[in-house]
């Protein structure tokens, strides 16, 4: 097993090594990990916590003030000191980022979905490296209740937007055990969890740091919703030497968590679920055979016609000239627009509409073919 799409969460307490302050060697020595498993077409998101324990260094404040607003603050000075640190080591191997902020609100959203994984799914076409964070400076709830905005959920929640292959979890622990190794001399280290049972949720403690806003809780939580959606999950030790190649390379390392059903069928099972469906396109013969035999894009060309009434961001059905469902997706325009720009070339839709969210009417990426 080699993974290609991986998604890497960088914890608290792995980049600060468990001071106040950002490690400039540990984070070096994962993003030169990073540059070389690069170089052999491995493609990575970096999820990093550690906004508001950088601000604290940049600001020089002690832990005094715990205030919301003021935690905010810090993760505004946080968040650019942190993202200039990544920049410099990431530039030393030419290797571009991109910082990508998000909040629950957008992942919710059925646009802010579409655009945030239509964005990510572009960098990483263009060879850019997106790190991720919570934008802790709107996002209350993460700092208020680490609910969801804990870097692990937020993660998960990445990696089923962009069909990540594997979640790494990376930080100041081995993987899970049986039963807190801090207390336990007896706790033994779990290598491989087929299913998240209620049992496994069980042995899952609480972050024993007070810098890092997630502990084994948190991580389990995420694990689940990975699996559910077709990545593999490992938990691991973020100083273990080389520990991104035996994680990729399926080496033994950490707790494997396997994932519970593949990829196409998680996000198929969605998009056909129906639960969001809004309305639907019918298409030409020629646009049938580029959706189900070419693994192609829908264009506006190939629409013939538009029924209900759909936003950008909606899930719609994709009908044959029989009225046959051969595919359903995302659309990228509204029914209005869709209405406007049918039979057209994807170079006219600017003219027409004033503005252009893309070629596509469905991309290929947010297709799933009947």
């Amino acid at each position: 097993m080699y993974y290609k799409r991986i998604i890497v969460k960088l914890g608290t307490n792995l980049i600060t090594s468990g001071t106040d302050s950002l490690d400039i060697d540990t984070m070096a020595d994962l993003v030169n990990q990073i540059a070389s498993l690069r170089k052999k077409k491995t493609e990575f998101i970096l999820v990093s916590s550690g906004a508001i324990t950088a601000g604290r260094q940049k600001l020089s404040m002690g832990r005094e003030r715990r205030d919301i607003p003021f935690r905010q603050v810090l993760a505004a000075v946080g968040q650019n000191h942190m993202m200039h640190t990544y920049e410099t080591l990431f530039a030393e191997h030419g290797i571009t980022i991109a910082q990508t902020l998000l909040t629950k609100t957008d992942l919710s959203d059925r646009q802010g979905y579409l655009n945030a994984r239509n964005t990510l799914m572009a960098l990483i076409d263009l060879g850019v490296l997106p790190i991720v964070n919570e934008n802790d400076v709107v996002a209350i709830d993460e700092i208020a209740t680490q609910k969801f905005g804990d870097n692990d959920n937020l993660s998960a929640m990445v990696a089923n937007l962009v069909d990540a292959d594997l979640l790494l979890l990376l930080s100041d622990v081995a993987g899970l055990y049986t039963a807190d190794p801090a207390v336990d001399p007896n706790a033994e280290l779990i290598g491989e969890v087929k299913a998240i049972t209620p049992e496994i949720e069980k042995m899952a403690g609480k972050a024993r740091n007070r810098r890092a806003t997630g502990g084994m809780g948190t991580k389990i939580e995420a694990a689940k919703k990975a699996t559910s959606c077709g990545a593999s999950v490992i938990i691991a030790y973020g100083h273990e030497p080389d520990v991104l190649e035996r994680a990729i390379s399926g080496k033994k390392i950490g707790t494997l968590f396997h994932s519970t059903s593949s990829k196409m069928e998680s996000r198929k099972r969605w998009l056909l679920s129906g639960l969001s469906l809004k309305g639907g396109v019918t298409i030409d013969n020629g646009a049938v055979v580029a959706l189900t035999q070419q693994s192609k894009s829908l264009l506006a060309a190939g629409v013939v016609e538009v029924s209900g009434k759909f936003k950008r961001g909606d899930i719609v059905n994709i009908l044959n000239a029989n009225g046959t469902r051969v595919a359903c997706g995302i659309s990228n325009y509204s029914a209005q627009d869709i209405a406007k720009i049918k039979g057209q070339n994807s170079e006219a839709i600017t003219d027409i509409l004033g503005y252009k969210y893309g070629s596509e009417v469905v991309h290929r990426n947010n297709l799933a073919v009947i």
